[in-house]
């Protein structure tokens, strides 16, 4: 590790910046060029179209004349200040100036990087010759609880040559303006808090001062954090309110003037320091002689350095004094000429945005400035031919150091007030400190990691003659590191972090600060100097430097692939070894452990000949923890090659089974046809990486970093990642399971190493579930190896107690059962289980053999665990058979994964509740559902076989067409309790209902959940659904159509003028369009009507007692849909019958696009029963209804026969006199719409006759002839229909006689012929209003004999009726 300039930002516009500051310095030749008129230098862009020779070399001539320009030392007669936080740059010369901020952008390889682009541009100056001469940015700290350390925002302190200080914005604004004294500002440098390192450090104030030829103005830093808040706060406030006026706040200031030194060039505010006993009496002694008085305590003093000449350096001191405001008093020496220290507000303030007249006034009129309180020099370091040109306080606030015009660098130590060292050959050096401290990994295991953390200064020179960067270690140390740079950079250090920080703020807080930066001005970029603590060191032969240097020459000879193995393992051995210190070289170990490049066996040679070497030293000089990490990581590599040894070597003789195999054969081939169904369903290809492959060969490192050694010498297995852990139980156990390897070696290996038993069978266990897929593939293989290495890890020492107690479950078999049930592969956790079974019952066996006892309960109640583990792995596995079943059309769908800890945390519905989703998946129609589970029944009915034979039928009949109902019978043949028809359609409905509320467009969906609710049986349970899907889903959005509707004023559909503006509100309202909103009302009348019918049924059937799978009774979670549904309340039926009635007057509105207010078709009271609990008891309406409302019903009621009669379009058909097709069960073309109208009649107080009559009438005039006879015969006022119908009659005749194209000869006579009366009537009708007029005359003939059948002799109108039959015959037999 060695020192570094790292590019960390880059100034995407320097050559504009520069153009910008210069322009009149860069091309003074073309203003003796320029003729008179201004415009003419433009003509070069077109008269060098026609020089295209020239161009190519112009272009040539322009880039050397940037370069040129760029290489010039532009940048040295520039004032520049970086922020510490590196996000916004100030470059200003003379009037002008420019701010970069930070940008982050993505290069073409797609980085970031960060950039400084122009955010502002800009003239500074307000006054008359007045130029920038200093400027510096101040980071303010953020008051925000969640600040992590960055700045709020930059605060930009700009001095001038009239003495005025500026304090602008990031972007230019300017906030307030000072002028503190009349003489040029030579310098300004700010002093923030720093966090004491230790106790004896006195922590310093925060403040920033200005440096005049002859005096010091100094302002306490918590006042200007505040003052410049409330600036800006001022300037946001008066932009938004459009005010040009902002009156800033008062600032407190002080003003020193140094005296005794003849000319001030620099300066450095070391802050408030405190003397010890003995130099307060030295001084004393000097200043006061030999009756000088001497305070109790030391006085608190604030020391400042200045530089120029005579004297070379001075040193001046101000005495603390007891009020809290910063110096209050002054030296001893002129103590008693000085009554306080000064303070004062400025007095003239200087705003912006005001007229020409105003500025005119205050450059006559410029503001008083305060005297200057003389400050004496307490001592200097005289020289008088040298001056210094630009002095540089250190972090530490101990050194400085000084250039002068000599070409030295002078070291000086402020608290003696002595130089200690000098430079020489550095003219015009720029001067830059970094404070490192020491790393921590290097101080975990030294003897000082309990005392405060060391920190290293160095000091940077930039050299601009000789264009070198140096680094030298303070304060005697030698120079660490050189770089070859530009002669034209600039050395940018802050030497202060963020304004507004103190102890209480800055806990937790990460400062992203860059402590000294180069900038070049030619290529732009911005590289920060990076130094490591350990060459501090000034011994050249310090172990800690040497240690390091030998761990990066280590960390290269790994990362090299070139090397051959012997020279590999030589270098990197000789390097571990020279390593001294415990830490760094645990360190080098630690990454030889994790390099990939170097062998195994070469890994293990380096460990053993460490070891050995730490063997053989001073057992009190080895750290005993890198001795147990090394021997623990020698043992780990031995394991690692014995087991790779031992699957490489060769079987000479096949692996015999390690006890008893009875019973698995049979197993097998019980469940054989179940196993193939499901492997041939888990078969379909999936993607996965190849670095996740349980196959790729495990490396030595990986195996290293998932086993640990513990204190007692044991190995621990260490689960990372589910894939880690994998390739981990495949390296180890699954060349045994192929029978590959010897399980017999391998646990003999395992069990030398000391690992857990139980962590081995959680290992095995894992790599068996995981390779579900190769397990069904050489079953019977497999599950041989499997009981041969169950039955060795549960032989080994601690895993099964010696102590345990038959009577009681064994932890050991019951953590097995833990992992099966907890598993989603159930197919290969059945296997699992057949052998874990088997194995359980030997060792049962063998224990009782061995005691001489038969314990039949011991037996029974370890056995009777593995049983019920079994047969619940067979329920699974038939179920997620099912489930595995792939989608149509989503061949990519993941499909659902169970286990039988899934299922029992899923409550007495868990199975239900994943077949409804199945079902969903599939999309099986409710009346497909039906049939399947009827078929079931009735194959139950004809055998009464046990449910695992019919499942095996089920499994081996291959040939059937349909497997979807087998698998689906086969489990319902596992669950004949969970799914029953009942709960089952409960299910589906509640699946259904959810998944339309997730997205209500899906119509369908409501629909599919109503008809699976009209198949359940039970209306206990119908009841209860209906009630949960109302209050859970209908209700709310059902009333915000309704009231959508009532707003709106008629149906939102989008065919209209206004319908974006309806559709936009549906869709807001409701969450759904016009479409799926008359799906949703269509639904929402069949539910109410569902839950009317159950409500009267509920009280004539008992309720169904519902019960669970003898071997699922434990399962605990939710309770199901059908208990829940079970638990409900019964409804208020006349609610219920309310909400019907608004509910189809809103489908019918809906559906027929009608004008329509819902809730003003009721009164008061109906409308303060809508939308409530279903279950509670409200005021209904009763008695006779207002006249005026039941006719806006009645209106309604005619609009929707009509729209009905209008939307059936089968007048051809009657034309025939053959009966029309049979109409839609839905729809608007429905059939059921007349007789619906009805219903809402008599519940809304309205005449039916009325409505017949409507209908009667709207039939004859589509020419629906035959429809409309049939509802003429339940008329009763047959006079008023007649008289309707005597119209319509007369509407066709008219057409037929006076308005049709083809008036044939017969029918001009008859009309002729006809009596006046008639003929006058005929014209009077208006056969327009007919939707069908040209029909057949014999049908209209039919029409006249049904009226003169209806109308009394003695009616009015009777005499017409029989003109009319008589005009009809005789037209008809003309014809």
């Amino acid at each position: 590790m060695s020192c570094g300039l790292l590019e960390f930002c880059r100034l995407q516009e320097i050559k504009t910046v520069r153009d910008y500051l210069l322009r009149d310095q860069t091309k003074p030749v073309q203003e003796k060029n320029q003729t008179e008129n201004e415009l003419s230098w433009d003509t070069s862009d077109w008269e060098s179209a026609w020089e295209s020779d020239n161009n190519s070399k112009e272009q040539e001539a322009t880039l050397v004349e940037e370069a040129t320009e760029l290489s010039a030392p532009w940048l040295q007669e520039c004032i520049v200040s970086l922020s510490p936080c590196s996000d916004l740059l100030v470059v200003a010369h003379e009037q002008k100036a420019v701010f970069l901020s930070a940008k982050w952008r993505t290069d073409s390889g797609g980085k970031d990087e960060m950039t400084l682009d122009v955010s502002w541009s800009g003239t500074l100056s307000t006054d008359e010759g007045e130029c920038v001469s200093s400027a510096i940015c101040i980071p303010l700290a953020s008051q925000k609880r969640s600040s992590t350390g960055r700045p709020d925002w930059t605060c930009v302190v700009v001095g001038f040559t009239s003495g005025y200080v500026r304090f602008y914005t990031e972007n230019g604004v300017l906030l307030l303006a000072q002028l503190l004294h009349e003489d040029p500002v030579l310098r300004l440098k700010c002093r923030t808090y720093e966090i004491p390192r230790h106790s004896g450090v006195t922590e310093q104030h925060e403040e920033l001062s200005i440096l005049y030829p002859a005096a010091l103005v100094t302002i306490d830093g918590f006042s200007l954090f505040q003052s410049l808040r409330a600036c800006r706060n001022q300037v946001a406030r008066a932009a938004a309110a459009g005010s040009d006026v902002v009156q800033p706040p008062p600032l407190a200031y002080k003003k020193w003037g140094l005296q005794d030194m003849d000319t001030i060039i620099d300066y450095c505010s070391v802050g408030v320091m405190t003397l010890n006993v003995f130099d307060q009496m030295k001084n004393a002694s000097i200043l006061g002689g030999f009756k000088a008085s001497v305070k109790g305590s030391p006085p608190a003093m604030s020391q400042c350095v200045t530089v120029g000449g005579g004297p070379y350096t001075g040193f001046y001191y101000a005495v603390e004094g007891s009020s809290q405001p910063l110096l209050s008093h002054v030296a001893l020496a002129v103590a008693s000429k000085l009554t306080s220290a000064l303070f004062s507000a400025a007095s003239g303030w200087l705003g912006w945005n005001r007229n020409k007249n105003e500025d005119e006034a205050v450059q006559k009129n410029r503001p008083k400035v305060e005297p200057a309180t003389p400050l004496g020099i307490r001592f200097g370091l005289p020289d008088s031919r040298r001056h210094g040109e630009s002095i540089c306080l250190s972090p530490c606030n101990t050194l400085a150091g000084v250039t002068d015009d000599f070409g030295r660098v002078t070291l000086l130590d402020l608290t003696r007030g002595i130089a200690i060292r000098m430079w020489k050959g550095y003219r015009d050096a720029q001067l830059g400190w970094l404070h490192v401290p020491e790393e921590r990994i290097s101080r975990e295991n030294s003897a000082s990691a309990s005392l405060p953390r060391r920190h290293a200064l160095f000091l940077v020179i930039y050299a601009p003659r000789r264009g070198i960067l140096e680094i030298w270690a303070m304060q005697h140390g030698p120079r660490v590191g050189a770089f070859t740079v530009g002669k034209h950079c600039r050395l940018l250090y802050a030497g202060y972090r963020l304004l507004g920080v103190n102890s209480v703020t800055s806990q937790g807080w990460q400062l992203h600060t860059q402590q000294v930066c180069l900038l070049d001005p030619i290529t732009g970029a911005l590289r920060t100097v990076t130094v490591p603590f350990h060459l501090a060191l000034s011994d050249k032969k310090s172990e800690g430097a040497k240690d390091m240097h030998l761990l990066k020459r280590l960390t290269t000879i790994l990362r090299s692939s070139d090397l051959e193995t012997d020279i590999l393992e030589n270098e990197a051995k000789n390097v571990l070894l020279d390593i001294k210190h415990s830490s760094m070289k645990k360190e080098a170990l630690e990454s030889l452990l994790s390099s990939k490049n170097i062998p195994v066996l070469c890994l293990t040679n380096i460990m053993r000949s460490l070891l050995s070497a730490l063997q053989q030293e001073d057992p009190e000089q080895v750290d005993p923890l890198l001795q147990q990490l090394c021997s623990s990581q020698l043992k780990l590599l031995q394991l690692y090659t014995d087991i790779q040894h031992a699957h490489i070597a060769a079987v000479a003789e096949c692996c015999q089974p390690v006890g008893s195999l009875d019973g698995i054969e049979g197993e097998l081939t019980r469940v054989g046809p179940v196993l193939q169904r499901y492997a041939k369903l888990t078969s379909r290809p999936s993607v996965s990486f190849v670095q996740d492959a349980p196959d790729t060969p495990l490396s030595a490192q990986a195996f290293l970093s998932q086993i640990e050694c513990t204190e007692d010498g044991q190995l621990r297995l260490i689960r990372r990642s589910e894939t880690e852990w994998i390739q981990l139980g495949s390296f180890v156990f699954w060349a045994c399971l192929c029978g590959k390897s010897l399980p017999q070696n391998i646990c003999d290996k395992l069990q030398q190493a000391s690992i857990s038993p139980q962590q081995l069978l959680g290992l095995l266990l894992s790599v068996w579930l995981q390779r579900e897929k190769e397990v069904l593939q050489n079953t019977e293989e497999c599950v041989k190896n499997l009981h041969t290495l169950l039955i060795l890890i549960s032989n080994m020492g601690g895993a099964i107690e010696g102590s345990w107690d038959p009577q009681s479950v064994s932890p050991w078999w019951q953590q097995a059962r833990n992992t099966l049930v907890q598993s989603h592969n159930s197919a290969a956790a059945l296997l699992a289980a057949f052998v874990a079974h088997r194995a359980a019952k030997a060792n049962i066996t063998s224990r009782a053999d061995s005691k001489l006892q038969s314990d039949w309960e011991a037996v029974s109640l370890e056995l009777e665990h593995w049983l019920v583990c079994v047969r619940q792995l067979e329920d699974v596995v038939v179920l997620q058979t099912l489930l595995l079943l792939p989608t149509v059309g989503s061949a990519g769908a993941a499909a659902a994964q169970c286990s039988v800890k899934m299922l029992m945390e899923g409550g007495t519905g868990g199975v239900t509740d994943n077949v409804s989703k199945w079902v969903f998946r599939h999309n099986l129609a409710p009346k497909q559902l039906k049939a399947i589970l009827h078929k079931g029944e009735d194959n139950n009915d004809k055998t009464e076989e046990g449910a695992g034979e019919s499942v095996k039928e089920v499994e081996t009949s291959q040939k059937d067409a349909d497997r979807t109902s087998e698998l689906l019978l086969a489990v319902c043949k596992r669950f004949p309790h969970s799914l029953s028809a009942n709960l089952l359609f409960a299910h589906c409905c509640w699946e259904y209902v959810v998944q339309w509320n997730k997205d209500p467009e899906e119509g369908e969906h409501l629909c599919q959940a109503v008809e699976h609710l009209k198949l359940v049986s039970s209306p206990h349970i119908q009841l209860g659904i209906c009630t949960m899907m109302w209050s859970t889903f209908i209700v709310k959005r059902f009333s915000a159509a309704a009231f959508l509707v009532e707003k709106v004023g008629k149906a939102p559909k989008d065919r209209c003028a206004d319908g974006f503006v309806e559709m936009f509100l549906c869709v807001q309202d409701v969450g759904m369009g016009d479409k799926a909103l008359t799906s949703f009302l269509g639904c929402c009348v069949q539910l109410l009507q569902i839950l009317m019918e159950v409500d009267s049924a509920v009280a004539e059937v008992p309720a169904p007692e519902l019960s669970v799978e003898e071997m699922w009774c434990g399962a605990e979670g939710p309770v199901s849909i059908a208990d829940l549904a079970l638990e409900q309340k019964g409804v208020h039926y006349p609610l219920v019958q309310h909400h019907c009635l608004l509910a189809s007057l809103l489908h019918a509105a809906m559906t027929f696009s009608l004008k329509v207010k819902p809730l003003s078709l009721f009164d008061s009271k109906g409308k303060n029963a809508f939308f409530r609990d279903l279950t509670t008891i409200q005021l209904m309406p009763s008695g006779v209804m207002d006249p005026s409302l039941v006719l806006l019903r009645q209106e309604f009621l005619l609009r929707v026969l009509t729209s009905w009669v209008q939307s059936i379009d089968d007048a051809p058909n009657s034309a025939t006199g053959s009966r029309p097709p049979p109409l839609p069960v839905s729809g608007p073309k429905a059939a059921w719409w007349p007789s619906l109208c009805l219903e809402l009649g008599n519940l809304l107080q309205v005449n039916p006759d009325v409505l017949r009559r409507h209908l009667v009438c709207q039939l004859y005039n589509q020419g629906l002839d035959l429809q409309a006879e049939e509802v003429m015969l339940e008329v009763e006022d047959k006079d008023v229909l007649g008289s309707q119908l005597l119209v319509i009659t007369g509407q066709r005749l008219s057409y037929s006689l006076l308005h049709s194209q083809n008036q044939t000869q017969p029918a001009m006579e008859l009309l002729a012929r006809l009596p006046p009366t008639l003929c006058t009537w005929l014209k009077a009708m208006d056969p327009s209003e007919l939707r069908c007029p040209l029909l057949p005359l014999p049908q209209t003939s039919r029409l006249v004999g049904r009226l003169i059948e209806m109308l009394p002799e003695n009616h009015a109108q009777y005499s017409l009726a029989l003109h009319l039959l008589e005009a009809v015959d005789a037209l008809t037999t003309e014809d």
